[in-house]
């Protein structure tokens, strides 16, 4: 038996009044989403609660979240919050179905002023039909034109501007050795648009160059604040470094190398004057958020306030126009994006963000390794393959890697050439697999001789440990 056609006079459908009250949310989100765009004293309501579970949410869901979706966490999380906003739309469309007066109540959630339902409400199919198509046209037209008018405030175009100038002593090109030459492994310097990307800024903080300054400030003689222009006159150098981030886990993807460009940090610690007493620095963004690491990492290592990454200027997404850069911590605490401010203090004085939510004060990164070759869970001929992957810990280097085979003994892996103490390595190990299941594993010892640990750790609170393992299976070869 089919549905019953709506006479005129008669509330609308169900299928039509959720559908209804669906549409009408997601205009309500993109007309907030233009007004954020539009105008400086309004917010994207979806930014606006979306940076307050930022700021409240447990670490062990901003673990979930980070394991899960990787640099695609802020995406998933806008998503999340756009499909509630319209489920709980497509809910008050039903309810305003048999009473109109919840309109009212639900015009205020979504701060969207509209008019009460006429009495004849949706005359036909057809009718709401048209309505429907021009409600989608309409959050088309908003979200683009939203987008449009971010753009148009966005440093995108002052960073089409800038041409970087030549380092003082630029560094000479990698040579071929520090690549093993194995397909499957990680490329020895990460593409820009495959770096990872994780931080707090849920909408990618636009900084044009031409405005922006960073101050040094705090336990100084002489506070400071320079232009970028400024920055790109000073002597500039070229730095090879890999960063890695303390959520990243044992065999995870939050790792990745790049040659900066920018000032010694130290340099403009010097010109501005450290007092004695200060022993902290601390990074500060555009957006409020800070870290904060030991004054001696300025000094016993190239620290940068950098300005380019893998010869263009910094992308938007990392930091333009400047971030810092510290070889050997993690990012949270020595790596602010969209800098704007340096303030030297002291540890006793001042919790950077993420220390206020419990993690530790010192994140040395922990020595690593990760298998990157096979896969885990591959099905792989019975034939000669090569295992492989990329091992680090910087400031210290990469030293040896060994892998076992199911419970046989560890084998020494060969090693492609160091560039550098701060830099990743890559390493390769034959193996000529018997058919069926097999555990591979890795682990690291640093140039130091410290070999990694086996004993398991969480990110939480200073990063995580133990050796990596996957399982492969091994075929017969097709008779």
């Amino acid at each position: 038996m089919g549905h019953p056609t709506p006479i005129d006079g008669a509330a609308p459908g169900r299928a039509a009044a959720v559908a209804a009250g669906g549409l009408a949310a997601a205009v309500a989100l993109a007309a907030g989403h233009v007004a954020g765009a539009l105008t400086t004293e309004t917010r994207s309501p979806v930014v606006v609660v979306g940076e307050g579970v930022i700021e409240r949410v447990p670490v062990s869901v901003e673990r979930f979240a980070i394991e899960t979706f990787g640099s695609n966490d802020k995406l998933a999380l806008v998503v999340g919050i756009s499909a509630v906003c319209i489920a709980l739309g497509a809910l008050l469309g039903l309810l305003v179905r048999r009473r109109p007066a919840f309109a009212g109540a639900g015009f205020a959630v979504f701060e969207m002023p509209t008019e009460q339902p006429k009495g004849d409400g949706l005359r036909s199919r057809r009718a709401f039909l048209v309505a429907s198509g021009a409600a989608l046209a309409g959050v088309a037209l908003l979200r683009t034109a939203g987008s449009a008018m971010a753009g148009r405030f966005s440093a995108a175009a002052s960073r089409a501007g800038i041409t970087l100038p030549r380092a003082a002593r630029p560094l000479p090109a990698a040579p071929v050795e520090v690549e093993a030459g194995v397909d499957g492994i990680t490329p020895f310097f990460t593409p820009n648009l495959d770096f990872y990307r994780v931080d707090t800024a849920l909408v990618v903080p636009y900084l044009p160059a031409e405005s922006w300054q960073l101050r040094i400030h705090g336990l100084v003689d002489r506070p400071m604040a320079v232009t970028f222009d400024e920055l790109l006159r000073r002597q500039l150098v070229e730095a090879d470094i890999t960063l890695t981030c303390v959520s990243n886990t044992v065999g995870g993807k939050l790792v990745g190398n790049a040659r900066w460009l920018g000032v010694l940090l130290r340099e403009l610690l010097d010109e501005a004057g450290v007092r004695p007493e200060a022993d902290q620095i601390v990074g500060r963004s555009s957006d409020g958020w800070t870290c904060g690491f030991p004054m001696a990492a300025a000094y016993d290592r190239n620290a940068l306030v950098a300005l380019g990454m893998n010869g263009e200027p910094l992308p938007l997404e990392h930091g333009f126009p400047a971030r810092l850069i510290t070889p050997g911590l993690y990012g949270y605490v020595s790596a602010t994006k969209w800098l704007t401010e340096i303030e030297l203090t002291t540890f006793d004085a001042f919790d950077q963000y993420w220390v206020r939510r419990g993690w530790d004060k010192d994140a040395p990164i922990k020595t690593m390794t990760r298998i990157d070759t096979p896969r885990s869970l591959a099905r792989v001929p019975a034939a000669p393959l090569t295992i492989g992957g990329v091992a680090w810990a910087q400031t210290r280097g990469i030293e040896q890697v060994e892998v076992r085979i199911d419970d046989g003994p560890w084998q020494t892996a060969q090693l492609a050439d160091a560039l550098n103490l701060d830099t990743w390595r890559q390493w390769t190990l034959a193996w000529n697999p018997e058919p069926g299941r097999h555990t591979i594993t890795a682990r690291a010892t640093d140039g130091t001789g410290e070999r990694q640990t086996d004993e398991r750790a969480e990110p939480f609170p200073n990063g995580a440990s133990g050796w990596q393992s996957l399982l492969v299976t091994v075929e017969e070869p097709a008779t």
